[in-house]
């Protein structure tokens, strides 16, 4: 069935437009010319215009069903040509060939009804797995990954949502062999895997030794280097062990005969001579030897120190990628330096006094614990090598191991889930596949239905029904008879042979038309959808019609109500929408005092300013006769166009007084006791005649609001001095007292 109609931006539903929703199986709108109706069975006859783009229609279980509409364009369509298409129902069939079509029928409903019920225990089900799903994917977002998400965040990225994160859970979950690391170990290994990408970092080299070491050990630095011993200076230089003065002042010999030592002319050949056999070839030998070592040593310390520099320098670079202990590194290398300059001191003062022994400190112990901190850095340096050249695979066992253990830890929330869903998924695929077997079943029972139809099925018998009914109700002067140009098409004849399609009144038209559209609500133009569930939508069947035929349309439209409130039949909801009183009064009486009916429902259109709107009376009909709805009316002027209030007056006051109390204008006029009073009265009377009875003018419409106010308290006076007062509040519902 419909389950709602919303319309808005279209004809004189603004914007905000209005919603009729909860429909029922029998509805009635009530509605004056002009008010909006015909736009609510345009709208359902033809949902998919584009002028509708902003309207809606919802169905019952989303289950839609085929909507024959009666309105004036259905007139147009199917009356607007000279051939009018027959209509297929069960003609020829015998009483048996009925029941048995009705009897599937019946079954049909039975399943398309537990079809719905299936359906929705379906969604339900899945709405409660749906529930239970997100109530699971918070707890594991809220335990697992809120809770871990500092320490193995770079093991989440990917399934950073909460989707994502319970896909991968239950995915482990799955998978998982429940062996795992502790947590500690995990968290070790994150420390070094999940920082920066490592990279290769260069082997640090050792300090060599051997080379400097050799030098230390040289003898030369131990060896008394002096003059050849037989030589009779010999003698003196050494008693007076001045040896190395001697030697270092022997150039200046060389060059005059004064003593570079006393400045006198002391210095002879024979003197020169002495010296010179003195400080021998062996002894320059020896001093070259000294100078060699002392260069070599100078250049190899200065290597080594300057190798260890700069492994600090470069390791201090690296800062936290560096493995190794550059602070312990800086004192050792402050520590070379100094035993190095103190051997260069000492290698220095052998060299200005060859003749003496100095013992160098040999550097080995520093380099050796230089070269310890080297080789532990190496050993770091390998490990994060190693690591690089498998960081993937590393750090993707890792990801593996991290998942395992919170799984793991967390195994009994997700047992807990996983049985649940399991559960309802089998309940749910239990009932899907009771609801294919019903699909099954309604598909076979569709096909039989048609093809017994279709056996029994013909056009005739709607057309004698419908001139029937014609003359039944009195229209003799025409009928309906077989097209003579299209087959299964019939035409509308005169008495005398003669086509009437052209010279028909509009009474005439629109009862025709109404017959017609009553056929084919219980037909087809289609022998294959004869049986077809539809839905009636009926929109002012009675313009142009005389009281006598309103009731014959009321009276055939009743039986369609009444079949469907006894489910039985097609035809499974009806929407009658009407701007006359007595139609609507009519139509909606169904005896038993009018009681309410839990299948009915009623509403009233009101436009106000050129907008539309409603008012939903649920099972209460808001109109129980045309004086009651004046009343209506007047209560709720301000909610209307305050252009029909003087009508109103005008007929409530010669309904109640005139026609029924047989009282005239003078009468109520003189029941005012002063001249100024009476007045007034006789402006509220002219007023509200002249207002009904003439186009109001321009000055009215812009500002009518204070005269009706002032004419209202007039109105209520009337009844006042006519002893009617007790009326006027029982009509207003004004209690007693207010």
């Amino acid at each position: 069935m419909l389950k709602k109609i919303a319309i808005k931006n279209v004809a004189t539903y603004d914007e905000s437009g209005m919603v009729v929703d909860n429909l029922n199986k029998v509805n009635f709108i009530y509605g004056a010319n002009g008010s909006g109706k015909t736009t609510i069975s345009k709208f359902i006859d033809n949902c998919n215009k584009e002028e509708y783009k902003d309207c809606e229609i919802e169905w019952s279980d989303n289950i839609e069903i085929k909507t024959l509409v009666y309105n004036k364009e259905f007139r147009d369509r199917n009356f607007g040509k000279s051939d009018i298409a027959g209509i297929f129902t069960l003609g020829q069939a015998t009483k048996e060939e009925i029941e048995k079509i009705q009897e599937k029928k019946t079954k049909l409903t039975d399943i398309k009804n537990e079809m719905v019920q299936k359906k929705k225990t379906i969604t339900k089900q899945n709405e409660t797995l749906q529930t239970e799903e997100d109530s699971f994917k918070e707890v594991i977002w809220r335990d697992i990954f809120k809770k871990n998400e500092t320490m193995f965040k770079e093991a989440f990225k990917g399934f950073m949502t909460k989707q994502r994160f319970k896909d991968k859970v239950l995915d482990v979950y799955k998978s998982s062999n429940g062996t795992t690391l502790k947590k500690e170990e995990l968290e070790e290994k994150a420390k070094t895997i999940f920082d920066d990408e490592p990279e290769k970092i260069d082997m640090i080299t050792e300090i060599q030794y051997g080379k400097i070491k050799t030098i230390e050990e040289d003898e030369i630095w131990n060896a008394k280097i002096v003059g050849k011993q037989d030589i009779n200076i010999s003698k003196l230089i050494q008693k007076l062990n001045n040896g190395d003065w001697i030697n270092t002042g022997r150039k200046y010999i060389q060059e005059s005969d004064i003593c570079p030592f006393c400045q006198q002319h002391t210095i002879t050949n024979e003197f020169k001579k002495n010296i010179s056999e003195f400080f021998d070839e062996e002894f320059e030998k020896q001093i070259d030897t000294l100078n060699y070592a002392k260069n070599q040593y100078d250049t190899i310390a200065s290597e080594i120190l300057e190798r260890a520099k700069t492994s600090f320098d470069k390791e201090k670079s690296m800062k936290a990628q560096s493995k190794l202990e550059v602070d312990k590194l800086s004192i050792y290398i402050e520590s070379l330096n100094v035993q190095i300059e103190s051997n260069k001191e000492l290698i220095e003062k052998k060299c200005k006094e060859p003749s003496i022994s100095v013992d160098i400190v040999k550097l080995k112990s520093i380099i050796e614990s230089i070269n310890k901190l080297i080789i532990n850095a190496n050993c770091k340096i390998r490990e994060n090598n190693r690591i690089v050249d498998n960081y993937h695979s590393e750090k993707s066992k890792l990801v593996d191991n991290i998942w395992s253990y919170l799984v793991t830890e967390n195994k009994t929330i997700i047992d807990k889930y996983e049985k649940k869903k399991n559960g309802l998924k089998k309940g749910i695929s239990m009932i899907e596949e009771k609801y294919k077997d019903l699909q099954n079943q309604q598909t076979t029972l569709d096909v039989e239905i048609k093809r017994d139809s279709k056996n029994v099925t013909s056009v005739q018998p709607s057309v004698d029904e419908i001139n029937r009914l014609l003359k039944a109700y009195g229209f003799e002067n025409f009928m309906i008879v077989p097209s003579t140009t299209t087959a299964n098409h019939y035409q509308i004849q005169r008495q005398d042979g003669s086509l009437a399609e052209s010279t028909l009144s509009e009474g005439e038209v629109t009862f025709i038309t109404f017959l017609y559209f009553l056929q084919l609500a219980k037909g087809s133009m289609d022998d294959q959808q004869i049986t077809e569930d539809r839905i009636l939508v009926v929109d002012d069947p009675i313009s142009s019609l005389d009281s006598s035929v309103l009731f014959i349309v009321s009276s055939l439209l009743k039986e369609i109500i009444i079949d469907i409130q006894s489910n039985k039949g097609s035809i499974k909801q009806i929407i009658v929408l009407t701007h006359n009183v007595y139609f609507h009064k009519e139509i909606s009486f169904f005896g038993n005092g009018n009681e309410a009916r839990k299948d009915t429902c009623y509403w009233m259109l009101r436009k106000k300013g050129n907008v539309t709107n409603i008012e939903c009376f649920r099972r209460e009909n808001p109109i129980s006769s045309s004086y009651e709805l004046l009343w209506k009316e007047l209560k709720e002027v301000n909610k209307n166009s305050g252009i029909t209030i003087q009508n109103i007056m005008r007929r409530i006051l010669e309904n109640y007084f005139k026609i029924l109390g047989r009282f005239k204008d003078d009468d109520l006029i003189l029941k005012f006791d002063d001249v100024e009073s009476q007045r007034i009265c006789r402006s509220l009377l002219c007023w509200i005649n002249d207002g009904s009875h003439c186009m109001p003018d321009d000055l009215f419409v812009e500002c009518p609001m204070d005269t009706i106010e002032k004419y209202q308290d007039v109105f209520k006076d009337i009844f006042y001095n006519m002893g009617q007062i007790e009326h006027y509040n029982m009509m207003m519902g004004i209690k007693r007292g207010a």
